[in-house]
């Protein structure tokens, strides 16, 4: 395959790029084999491109770094609760109820992955439920998608609801094997008689729930597990105030320190939330921490999905530290956290993060003011972020946590890439809930001009990054396979 048109990235954090007239080709195998200017290059003697219309461009597509699958079946419910007693009145009956009922559980998972398509997520970090064929069917609906996917069996041999519970920790980690074993093997790529194959999709996530569902014995075999297998993994960690105070009570310790313990925080983990982080947790960790939770994250490798939408709800007396996770080089990315947020769409991640971040900024300059009667210049890097941050977090960012290769367009990557479209190309209409009324008049008034101009600019993005929806999405790949839309 060969595209011409715009293309949109953001390389580091912070910077936007807009491509204007480039091409990039596509091998069999889905894999970005050039990526240059079109009038400088040499491509277009020996090939005709597909041509992306006037008012599109080419985004990689979005990264849910945390969402629980079963709870999909409740979305937008019961988020008046706090988090341990929601999880008994909603979260674990759902997980039971898709447990009972493969033919529900097959229905949920596969308009679960229709959706995800049509949210522009590429790719997505899972907790599922805790029997293996529900999980082997949302593995398998998640390939039939043709979305990323890391599938995880849900681990906890600790619950207040005696129902749903796993009989031991030797239990408990055995099925974490074999489930994982399991979806290796169904959910492999088949040897191809070309030179290169498409690589697999679908992967294993060890997935303890978090540490109140899990004894010592349970973490530290699943620690020895992901090593073993090379596993990636995924928990939740200081994401309220009631989980918080319920570990240091009922087990001594921060659970930063329990899941270090027991080789949980790694390169290949990603801890959802983190909230609740403080410089007590870490020294307890790790004298490498300098007392900061975010360098010894940073120096263990491991990232944190950033789920500001749940946030709000279940750790409303406390936000995340964003600024001060990026400038220790955390990895981090955006989740939905389905249904501890309410939407599943990136976007929505990404418009909250940014508020919730101007809100401590604001909240700063409030204390030193009081603090240094009205001086209120600012003492470090604004903790706000803006919405080329966010969109960094939600694409590159959120690759680069969960270890895939795509998050840019570049030679060797895996061509992942959303069609967004911002205006019909011939009446410069917005398409969606967007408006361009001064580019409608120009149109009107000289088409000869028009047809000349170039068309995406910054401002454009960010009028659709504010009031975009999934209208404005028009087409979507994963590693070369088109997802979505019938393409340009």
């Amino acid at each position: 395959m060969l595209f011409r048109g715009t293309f949109v990235q953001c390389p580091s954090l912070g910077k936007l790029e807009i491509f204007d007239d480039w091409l990039i080709a596509v091998d069999d195998s889905g894999y970005i084999t050039h990526f240059e200017p079109a009038q400088s290059s040499d491509l277009l003697r020996r090939n005709e491109p597909i041509n992306l219309p006037l008012g599109t461009f080419l985004l990689p597509p979005f990264n849910d770094l945390h969402l629980h699958a079963p709870q999909f079946l409740y979305q937008g419910n019961g988020l008046d609760l706090p988090l341990l007693e929601w999880l008994n009145q909603y979260a674990f009956k759902a997980e039971e109820k898709l447990d009972r009922d493969p033919g529900l559980a097959r229905t949920v998972y596969r308009r679960l992955g229709q959706r995800l398509i049509k949210a522009g997520t590429g790719a997505v970090c899972l907790f599922g439920t805790l029997k293996e064929e529900t999980n082997i069917i949302l593995a398998e609906e998640m390939q039939s998608a043709g979305i990323r996917a890391f599938v995880g069996k849900v681990s906890m041999d600790i619950s207040s609801r005696p129902s749903y519970i796993e009989a031991s920790y030797s239990v408990a980690i055995d099925a974490a094997r074999e489930f994982g074993e399991k979806v290796d093997q169904t959910c492999s790529v088949p040897s191809s008689t070309t030179s290169q194959s498409r690589p697999q999709l679908v992967h294993p996530v060890i997935t303890p729930r978090f540490v109140p569902t899990c004894s010592d014995e349970l973490l530290h075999g699943l620690g020895a597990l992901s090593a073993e297998k090379g596993w990636r993994i995924q928990s939740h960690m200081a994401e309220s105030s009631d989980q918080v105070e319920w570990v240091n009570k009922e087990r001594g310790d921060d659970d930063i320190h329990i899941f270090e313990k027991h080789n949980l925080l790694t390169p290949r983990t990603i801890q959802a939330h983190c909230t609740y982080l403080s410089p007590s947790s870490a020294s307890l960790a790790s004298q490498r921490s300098s007392h900061d939770p975010f360098i010894l994250l940073h120096h263990l490798g491991t990232a944190i999905a950033h789920c500001p939408l749940s946030n709000i709800y279940f750790s409303a007396s406390r936000a995340f530290c964003l600024r001060e996770a990026l400038e220790a080089q955390v990895k981090v990315g955006l989740g939905t956290d389905i249904a501890g947020g309410y939407s599943l769409d990136i976007m929505s991640a990404m418009r909250t993060a940014v508020a919730v971040s101007r809100v401590r900024e604001g909240e700063r300059d409030r204390e030193r003011m009081v603090l240094q009667n009205g001086d209120t210049s600012s003492n470090g890097k604004s903790l706000a972020i803006d919405w080329k941050e966010s969109l960094f977090l939600a694409t590159l960012g959120g690759a680069r946590a969960l270890g895939v290769e795509s998050g840019v367009f570049k030679v060797g990557a895996p061509f992942d890439a959303q069609q967004i479209r911002l205006f019909n190309s011939s009446t410069r209409v917005g398409a969606g809930a967007l408006d361009f009324f001064e580019m409608e008049i120009e149109a009107g008034r000289n088409q000869e001009k028009y047809h000349k101009q170039t068309c995406i600019t910054k401002e454009m993005i960010e009028r659709w990054w504010c009031i975009g929806d999934e209208r404005n999405r028009e087409a979507m790949w994963v590693q070369g396979i088109e997802i979505l839309g019938s393409g340009p």
